[in-house]
């Protein structure tokens, strides 16, 4: 590969420096996310002269199936809603309060890999919404539940965008990514990460039935207008990723991939604090080897859940109930950093 200029490598790295520090620190940035990230893919692809009719392809084609599947399940959704308290009450007689929210936990956790993750955190502060117990243990149920949920809807390209993007950017040779790639490949890590926050989920329910306002509970009902517009968004931050992703790939391939893969996992504990399907588009290349790529999405998705800007799931659910930062971050940051360091050591022995 040819050295790259000057001028490319300043551009590139004033856009990533844009793109790390301005969704974080700007709230009107942060709020209109899909359009800062579009035009941030736009400049990256044209300062690193990447454009082409088979991009352009790309990157309208490979958002459609995530979109449709937040578009059709959210319809779906809203239509069972009101029998979701006769469901849960039904769960809660038969096995028990522990039993059916591990349950719950595990079924959100895996089934957001073709529910959505956005669609799963919708079940789930629903869920809570109805429980009705102490604040506090609804907080920690929701925040181990999210890392639940952030898990194991990486496990197919339609749960979330970082799986989506992933799968985007490694379907050619050399990994020639499927539809299942991720779950071949990654569910011996994800899923008893996905047992484990629903384990510490199970233990955290409970306690005294409290009224109203003493509790967690939704800010608003789903409408159609709110389920086609969230689709569309989803379709647009997709497409705003491809576009960054290929923008950065001859800085990714100059730069990142010469970082040792247990090096690149700590770095990547910075999606903690930004959205890691950003970070997925910036850093992922498909000459990278598969332990790198484990070792690099296994730390954007463990940190992911430890603050809420990290991952969709952990957005939608604390907006949704009204969760602030200091809250999450009292019980996701100590499991986060204890998961990381847990992942980390089985990941050097057996990856090494």
């Amino acid at each position: 590969m040819e050295p790259l200029s000057y001028t490319i490598i300043i551009g590139l790295a004033i856009v990533v420096t844009l793109t790390l520090i301005l969704p974080f620190s700007v709230k009107k940035i942060e709020e209109e996310l899909e359009i800062f990230l579009f035009i941030m893919g736009v400049s990256a692809v044209t300062i690193s002269e990447m454009w082409s009719s088979h991009l352009l392809l790309e990157a309208l084609h490979e958002p459609i199936m995530i979109s449709l599947a937040v578009l059709i399940i959210g319809f779906i959704f809203k239509s069972v809603r009101k029998y979701l308290k006769n469901w849960l009450n039904w769960i809660i007689a038969k096995f028990g309060i522990k039993l059916s929210m591990f349950l719950i936990v595990m079924f959100l956790g895996l089934g957001s890999s073709i529910l959505t993750a956005i669609i799963s955190a919708l079940i789930l502060a629903e869920i809570i919404s109805i429980l009705k117990f102490e604040k506090k243990a609804e907080i920690k149920t929701v925040v181990y539940a999210c890392f639940a949920i952030g898990l194991g809807a990486a496990l197919t390209p339609i749960g979330e965008p970082l799986s989506t993007i992933a799968i985007a950017k490694l379907k050619g040779p050399p990994h020639n990514a499927d539809f299942f790639f991720l779950l071949r490949n990654m569910g011996i890590w994800i899923v008893p990460g996905v047992i484990v926050s629903a384990i510490m989920a199970t233990l955290s329910v409970g306690g005294r039935i409290v009224k109203d306002g003493e509790s967690l509970g939704e800010d608003s009902i789903e409408t159609n207008k709110t389920i086609i517009f969230r689709a569309f968004k989803i379709y647009a931050f997709v497409m705003a990723l491809i576009f960054l992703g290929a923008g950065l790939t001859p800085i990714t391939e100059a730069y990142i991939t010469k970082i040792p893969d247990h090096i690149l996992y700590w770095v990547n504990s910075i999606s903690a604090i930004l959205d890691n399907a950003t970070l997925a588009a910036a850093e992922i290349v498909p000459s990278m080897g598969l332990n790198q790529i484990t070792f690099l999405l296994m730390g954007l998705l463990l940190a992911g859940g430890m603050l809420i800007p990290g991952n969709i799931p952990n957005i939608v659910s604390a907006s949704k109930l009204d969760i602030k930062s200091g809250q999450w971050a009292r019980t996701a940051l100590p499991f986060g950093i204890i998961m990381m360091i847990v992942y980390f050591v089985l990941m050097m022995i057996i990856l090494k």
